[in-house]
């Protein structure tokens, strides 16, 4: 597994938190190591500034809000949306340092439910963040769900495309393990995403598959991943369509924040799907979550990755390749050490499950 790339990271677009849970307070959050303060400003446009008070170093996410600016816990310094310092309580009239102190601002926008944020004073690499195009679309039902994981994003995204540990870390979710069913893969690499095609597959055999499609049948599936940080999971069978739809963000090291919706589509009521998906989604992301530790903590015990991969690593090698890629793009080379060959061709493979 190649190492994850780094600092040309910072100049995309992460997923900070859900809009919703960016009200009336300020929120605290880091992303790729930096810790940031998230509040709205007096439009309720979201505001991303370096989580620290330019006065003692108190974190700004335990002050308050006022008229769209943000005021200090410990002493009141008050900051504008683009982090001026606006007030001073207690100075006998306005003046220094009013106006002439900043907290570094960063750029912050609200897209598909999310705040994404860019963590670098360098322009973003790209206008905007990734769409998430099935998420919220009419006549679907959406549930979301945050968490925090432990390992890279690397391994985080790995985890979510992963097929064959979903029949043992998820075993009677998804599929049984069983390697009776012959199905054929086609992995489509792009310039800044990757699609793998499942052909031939039945209905997964878990309480997932039987929600989906009680009468059963073969199943429409494709896992993409859209470089930096967004991985998409898609079954569809006649009505019913499942798509998982997930934002990872390299939070702190060893750390990624997870934004998932999980959007349905089918003749089952938007009140009779939403208790079935969320504790299903809730308890996979749990076991996930205590894998990917289990295997954060292995590492750390050897002093290092050591890794053997087979053909049923459909998508590892063009997950590291689009992660140097834009990495390459953030740091304005175009390319990264690696990622100057084009892309993988199309290519075939045949697997069991």
């Amino acid at each position: 597994m190649s190492p994850e790339p780094g600092p040309g990271l910072q100049r995309h677009w992460w997923a900070a938190c859900l809009a919703g849970e960016l009200r009336t307070a300020p929120l605290g959050r880091v992303v790729l190591g930096l810790p940031l303060v998230l509040f709205r400003d007096a439009a309720g446009r979201p505001v991303a500034l370096e989580d620290r008070c330019a006065h003692r170093n108190v974190p700004l996410s335990l002050g308050r809000c006022r008229d769209g600016a943000l005021e200090c816990r410990y002493h009141g310094w008050t900051y504008a949306a683009d982090g001026t310092l606006r007030r001073v309580p207690g100075l006998p009239a306005p003046g220094p340092p009013e106006g002439r102190v900043r907290v570094p601002a960063f750029p912050a926008l609200e897209r598909d439910g999310l705040v994404w944020v860019v963590p670098s004073r360098e322009p973003p690499a790209r206008a905007e963040p990734t769409p998430l195009v099935h998420v919220d679309t009419p006549g679907t039902t959406t549930v979301r769900h945050r968490a925090e994981l432990p390992g890279s994003l690397r391994a985080a995204v790995e985890n979510a495309l992963d097929v064959p540990h979903t029949a043992f870390l998820h075993r009677g979710l998804f599929r049984s393990g069983s390697g009776h069913h012959r199905l054929e893969v086609t992995v489509r690499p792009g310039p800044d995403r990757v699609e793998a095609h499942y052909h031939g597959e039945p209905r997964p055999d878990g309480l997932v598959g039987r929600i989906l499609a009680p009468q059963g049948g073969e199943v429409v599936h494709v896992d993409r991943f859209l470089a930096p940080g967004v991985t998409e999971v898609d079954y569809a069978l006649g009505p019913h369509r499942l798509v998982v739809t997930t934002a990872f963000t390299p939070a702190q090291e060893g750390r990624t924040l997870v934004h998932a919706a999980v959007t349905f589509t089918g003749p089952l009521p938007a009140a009779l799907v939403r208790p079935l998906v969320r504790p299903l989604a809730t308890r996979i992301l749990r076991q996930d979550a205590w894998i990917l530790g289990q295997q954060q903590a292995n590492i750390a015990r050897f002093g290092g990755e050591r890794h053997t991969s087979s053909v049923l690593d459909v998508l590892g090698a063009e997950i590291d390749a689009l992660l140097a890629r834009a990495a390459a793009e953030g740091e304005g080379e175009g390319e990264a050490e690696g990622s100057h060959a084009p892309a993988r061709p199309e290519r075939t493979l045949t697997l069991y499950t």
